[in-house]
């Protein structure tokens, strides 16, 4: 074997007779290194010699064996290599106690020459396998890793082909979905820390939130033309037909569910599509929820929903400026709209004006 291909033993006793012994038999086949104390073990080690395995006495003058084998424990460069005792105290109380400090095994002085080779070989070949099952492990943690964030990405993508599908039958609405996903988060991320809806968000939530608010208008395909691209304002009846869209994207998500199994990303969108309509003094639809029973993520959908139409221009109305905007989500509190989460816009309303400015329609 070449000598860089060799395990690296090193050897801590201060005993001449003993350093002798173990260099001759283990020479030829390792590459030995010699600590006559403790301290002198930690120090070459301390400079970058790293062994494959020690053979360590515990009788010696300063650290005794013991207190080398807990430093070697508690060092990450060498936590995992396995430390042999060499040792003529035979009481089991000693022996448990080196165990205990995490030896991999013990042998009384005077030893056997056979045993010591076996010894050193099995333990060399276990600390081998397991290296290679940690690296296989992190190997197929990466993979797993990269597997989940790929599942992820198609998952987005189709979230969003199917958002941007419902969109395009409103040419009007332009980059609503991209707009309304980060205000929703922005107002999930505020409210997160700073309000009485902290337990009901981490985040997990934020994430599921941002994932699923592209489908809060998913159920807008189930609207006829005639009433979806009506240029102008919607008659009564029109308007009970176009109010089914929220029925209609309920349903869309039940039926994933029923096909695919319920998960939380489904029971947030289910929650957005159904829910971002209704109002805090219970006059909205379909359901005419009243408050908190509401569910949060249509609560701060219903906001970020809202400002995006007031902000944007429409074949029957001008785009409303930020202020104006802004002065009707004020407006709004307590009656269309969560008073919390007014709040919460009350103070990050200029991230509110930046996401808009970056995400602007073209013209």
């Amino acid at each position: 074997m070449s000598q860089h291909l060799k395990d690296k033993i090193l050897i801590v006793d201060d005993e001449t007779f003993y350093i002798s012994v173990l260099v001759e038999i283990l020479g030829d086949e390792y590459h030995v290194s010699i600590a006559k104390s403790g301290e002198q073990a930690l120090d070459r080690i301390a400079k970058g010699f790293i062994p494959d395995l020690v053979l360590l006495d515990i009788l010696m003058p300063g650290l005794d064996g013991y207190e080398v084998c807990k430093k070697l424990k508690d060092s990450p460069d060498t936590s995992n290599v396995p430390v042999i005792f060499l040792t003529v105290k035979n009481e089991v109380e000693e022996e448990i106690l080196g165990f205990e400090l995490g030896a991999a095994d013990y042998i009384i002085k005077p030893f056997s020459l056979p045993v010591i080779r076996a010894r050193v070989k099995t333990h060399l070949a276990l600390s081998a396998a397991n290296k290679a099952l940690t690296e296989q492990n992190h190997t197929l943690e990466a993979k797993v890793i990269e597997r989940t964030a790929e599942i992820s990405r198609t998952q987005d993508v189709a979230i969003y082909c199917m958002a941007s599908l419902a969109e395009t039958r409103d040419n009007e609405t332009g980059k609503h979905i991209r707009r309304t996903q980060y205000y929703v988060k922005a107002l999930a991320e505020y409210l997160r820390l700073h309000s009485t809806y902290a337990d009901q968000i981490d985040g997990d939530y934020i994430d599921i939130l941002f994932k699923s608010a592209p489908l809060h208008d998913i159920g807008k395909v189930g609207v006829p033309d005639a009433i979806l691209l009506k240029p102008g304002k919607l008659n009564s009846a029109e308007w009970e037909e176009m109010k089914k869209h929220a029925e209609y994207g309920k349903l869309a998500m039940e039926n994933a569910e029923h096909e695919y199994g319920t998960s939380s990303y489904l029971n947030v969108a289910k929650e957005i599509a159904y829910g971002h309509h209704e109002r805090w003094d219970g006059s909205g639809y379909p359901q005419g929820l009243m408050g908190i029973n509401i569910p949060l993520s249509a609560r701060i959908m219903a906001l970020a929903d809202c400002y995006d139409a007031l902000i944007s221009r429409r074949v029957y109305k001008a785009a409303f400026s930020h202020e104006k905007a802004t002065e009707i989500i004020k407006q709004g509190s307590g009656s269309h709209f969560d008073p919390q989460i007014v709040e919460a816009f009350e103070v990050i309303e200029e991230q509110f004006m930046k996401i808009a400015d970056h995400f602007r329609d073209d013209d």
